[in-house]
């Protein structure tokens, strides 16, 4: 039987996408030498508050985000077929390089080693994205991030819910704020397949650990920056405001 790229795409958004922001498990390269499986642990007494495996790991989740979506979204300014593609493109550049520039900042106050590569499965998302073009690239990247992005959204409200560490906190404000504006935008394009998203972000495949966790950066090797364009830094990328729909319903 013959599988079209089409076809392919969408089964591997259908397996192995769902679990990129899935918990990463981040041992001795952050200074734990015994990392239990309690994600209520404190590994660290700090000026802000106790610090847990949970916070530890949210931060690092963050920044393997953006090291696999900001790429993608200076790929959908180049490539997208429409203004609104074009347009999310932008949203995930400036989202992503606003929350890496946190993400290093937190990561020098509560001693966090931060990766400079996304995991294998992060990476791989990027390349199926890649292979595709014209309209069929605008498709393939927008269900992929979508379901990616629907899935941090409980991570985030149970990290920001649960933390009593001030600075994991604001990462958690602004990466829910970050990622509702990239929701917002995808969903612009017309393009969310929305009964396969929810399907996807429900049933997650089970994947090896060194699948879904981001390499360790390399001894001594500067941290990775994630830039932002000159004439993209005023855009407004904070949590869009709820609009009417034409039923007088609030969307």
């Amino acid at each position: 039987m013959r599988i079209s790229r089409s076809t392919a795409g969408t089964a591997f958004v259908g397996g192995a996408m769902v679990l990129t922001l899935a918990a990463l498990a981040y041992p001795t390269m952050l200074g734990v030498q015994n990392t239990s499986t309690k994600q209520d642990r404190i590994i660290a007494n700090t000026n802000y508050g106790p610090l847990t495996e949970a916070d530890r790991d949210f931060v690092v989740k963050v920044r393997a985000a953006g090291l696999w979506e900001h790429p993608l979204g200076l790929m959908a300014m180049k490539r997208g077929t429409t203004k609104e593609m074009k347009e999310a493109g932008e949203h995930l550049v400036v989202g992503h390089g606003r929350l890496d520039e946190s993400c290093r900042k937190i990561s020098l106050e509560l001693g966090i080693t931060l990766p400079n590569q996304a995991s294998p499965q992060q990476e791989q998302f990027v390349q199926t994205v890649n292979s595709a073009t014209g309209k069929e690239f605008d498709s393939v990247a927008v269900n992929i991030m979508r379901v990616t992005h629907g899935q941090i959204f409980p991570v985030i409200a149970k990290v920001r819910a649960t933390t009593r560490n001030s600075l994991i906190r604001q990462l958690a404000d602004q990466a829910n704020d970050t990622v509702l504006d990239h929701i917002t935008v995808l969903e612009k394009t017309g393009l969310v397949n929305q009964e396969q998203v929810n399907f996807q972000q429900t049933n997650p495949p089970k994947m090896p650990a060194e699948q879904v966790t981001p390499p360790a950066p390399a001894a001594g090797a500067p941290v990775k920056v994630l830039e932002i364009p000159e004439n993209l830094k005023d855009l407004n990328t904070a949590s869009p405001a709820p609009t009417p729909s034409p039923s007088g319903e609030v969307k």
